[in-house]
């Protein structure tokens, strides 16, 4: 079966975060932007979420559910379909299976972070990080007054980021440090962590009796070839260690609103259990099955598709930006691109290429600390949105003054 990655599909009028909210979530609180276009002629290369369409076999799964059962109660897990299909996935492609005891679910992996961090984690402790991080880990500790404390990832010459160790051990030997947020594979660089480096993570974390709370929502977008290691397959004895997936990312399903939770320690799963609220979508739930039983061919078409592109904006920015850093990502559809030569540091770089040239970007002032200079884009897009967004960017660039 062959799938069409290259069809433009008009987001307009759906209630598209990607298409009509960048005003608010990009530039809220700030002077308004002045684009040179229209509104709907900007190109979203923001918010992670696909410009593809969703995974036949989510879609058709969604359909049987909503032409077969006419009716949308209140829904809740009550029988394992879900876990079974989930925990199938996880062992096929990971030789790693959770205990069904262990699963919960929840509305998305940002809202269970949240609870991570009010439940978790005691007024006067912290909550350690790898930066540049997700803005939401930052979100997570500020909005429960929690700390959060950042190690600094290494950036080398060719773009490719690594731990810092020594930095990572002293941050996490503070005894106020009671919880780590890992992102694995990192948003924003997209760096899957190595078996080694994940175990000098959790070992670290483990002789300290620190919270880990991993989440590998990007784990299965990853380079072809590539294969990916969950944390808690290597520590299957630390119970104080939670793993987050979801088909969200997976198959562009963000919008239904459900991840799936692994949570081993007793007692945490029943702070869980008391803390949140049971009630889920039932068209959600059966959108996640279809697509973790019968969505595999559709995501290795996707991840041969993503190849491409970043094989592209690799060659493009290698031949008009030589200047650019950037490595291709072990894994995600994000790019992390340092424009450093170009800009200075201080620029507002969301801002300066909507303005610019119309397109909407994440700059490195929009994850926490140490982004500067960078750009977040998302290219799973058709590659002639791809082509056309490159081309406004370089643009964009080569006019800025200085350059």
């Amino acid at each position: 079966m062959t799938y069409d990655f290259d069809e433009l599909i008009d987001r307009r009028n759906t209630c598209a975060m990607a298409k009509n909210g960048f005003r608010n979530y990009l530039f809220g609180g700030q002077e308004p932007v002045e684009l040179p276009c229209a509104d709907d002629e900007t190109i979203s290369m923001w918010v992670a979420d696909m410009a593809f369409a969703s995974a036949p076999a989510a879609r058709d799964a969604m359909v049987e559910r909503i032409e077969g059962h006419p009716i949308f109660g209140y829904s809740a897990l009550l029988d394992d379909e879900l876990y079974n299909v989930f925990a199938s996935w996880c062992d096929d492609h990971y030789g790693w299976r959770p205990h069904v005891d262990h699963f919960r679910t929840s509305a998305g992996v940002v809202p269970a972070l949240s609870d991570f961090a009010e439940l978790f984690v005691g007024p006067e402790d912290a909550v350690l990080t790898l930066t540049p991080a997700y803005g939401f880990f930052k979100h997570a500790a500020d909005d429960h007054n929690r700390r959060l404390v950042s190690s600094a990832l290494v950036e080398d010459e060719l773009g490719r980021s690594s731990i810092d160790f020594d930095d990572f051990a002293a941050k996490i030997s503070d005894p106020a440090v009671a919880m780590f947020f890992l992102c694995h594979p990192h948003n924003p660089t997209g760096r899957s962590w190595t078996d080694d480096e994940l175990r000098q993570i959790g070992q670290l974390c483990i002789d300290n009796d620190v919270v880990i709370i991993s989440d590998e929502i990007h784990c299965d977008l990853l380079r072809v070839g590539r294969t990916h290691t969950p944390l808690a397959k290597l520590f299957p004895d630390y119970d104080k260690l939670v793993t987050c997936m979801s088909a969200s990312k997976t198959f562009n399903l963000a919008g239904l609103g459900l991840a799936n939770i692994v949570i081993p320690n007793e007692t945490m799963r029943e702070q869980w259990d008391e803390h949140t609220f049971p009630v889920l979508n039932p068209v959600s739930l059966a959108g996640t099955i279809g697509a973790f039983r019968d969505g595999e061919a559709w995501r290795q078409a996707l991840l041969e598709y993503l190849d491409d592109n970043f094989a592209f904006l690799a060659t493009t920015l290698a031949e008009r930006l030589p200047d650019a850093v950037f490595a291709i990502p072990d894994a995600t559809y994000l790019a992390w691109v340092n424009l450093s030569a170009y800009f200075p540091d201080e620029l507002n770089l969301t801002r300066y290429f909507a303005e610019a040239c119309g397109v909407m970007l994440e700059g490195g002032d929009m994850f926490v600390a140490d982004g500067d200079g960078h750009v977040r884009l998302n290219i799973a897009c058709p590659r002639s949105v791809l082509v056309e967004a490159l081309d406004r960017i370089i643009e964009a660039t080569e006019r800025f003054e200085g350059n």
